[in-house]
């Protein structure tokens, strides 16, 4: 973790601002934003600099602000990063299902592999782990299968069942807000029905959806012994919106037998 300290301390030096420059700039900022909580006075300025202290949220707030630093990149002087959460966050075993509305900073990077060899045709299964060559980085907003602006994302918790073996505990699926229309549509194949992202009174779900007389029947898959959902809709429920994208694990589903 680098000394966030004395990143913020040059940062004053080379704008050549005193102290006191910093705390009547953000007594200006405390009036804007209606608290005191953004005041930086001079001796927590200086343990901020000097003696480690890490601020509050507000007051490192107000030194992005009169720095000009994005706050992206004062977490990471702190060993914060934002690119790990959405990691993070696909690591717990959380038994609730749960959206995940992690948004990409300007600099967010993914590692991914840069050379994969000229032979790979990517119409084939491919084991790639034996054709790359290097590591590097690349913006996340060049990976097309991820665009977390047009879409939203969640995560399916860990002891959520209502729609395996489709949709096992612990995925990660992709949602499109766009589509939230309910059609009853009978089709040939379990794999061809819209899954939809569902919030409730006490959560959220997964589920083949119908409508019928004010309310909405939120189908499990047979094979998950889950019952069936009903609620009054609108009003008790909401579409978030079709589940139009999935990445799970194979080997999720060996935990079925600890459930109680």
């Amino acid at each position: 973790m680098y000394d966030a300290g004395w990143h913020l301390r040059k940062r004053r030096e080379r704008l050549r601002l005193k102290y006191r420059d910093v705390e009547e700039a953000s007594q200006h900022i405390a009036v804007e934003r209606g608290s005191p909580e953004f005041v930086i006075g001079l001796s927590r300025l200086a343990d901020i600099e000097n003696k480690g202290t890490v601020p509050s949220i507000y007051r490192l707030y107000s030194l992005c602000a009169i720095y000009g630093l994005d706050l992206a990149t004062v977490l990471l002087w702190y060993g914060v990063s934002l690119g790990e959460m959405a990691n993070d966050a696909a690591k717990l075993p959380i038994q609730q299902t749960r959206p995940a509305d992690f948004k990409p900073a300007a600099r967010n990077d993914i590692e991914v592999p840069l050379d994969l060899g000229s032979d790979i045709d990517f119409r084939r299964t491919t084991y790639v782990s034996r054709q790359m060559r290097r590591w590097g980085k690349l913006p996340i907003v060049l990976l097309n299968s991820l665009d977390l602006r047009a879409h939203r994302y969640a995560f399916i918790g860990s002891e959520d069942w209502s729609m395996h073996p489709i949709i096992r505990p612990g995925s990660f699926v992709q949602i499109d807000e766009a589509k939230r229309h309910v059609k009853n549509e009978e089709t040939a194949h379990e794999f061809e029905k819209a899954v939809y992202f569902i919030e409730h009174r006490d959560g959220f779900r997964c589920g083949w959806c119908s409508v019928h007389q004010g309310l909405l029947i939120v189908q499990s898959h047979p094979a998950s012994s889950v019952a069936p959902e009903v609620y009054r809709f609108p009003g008790e429920a909401e579409i978030v919106g079709q589940v139009v994208g999935l990445a799970m694990r194979l080997d999720q589903a060996k935990r079925r037998h600890t459930r109680s």
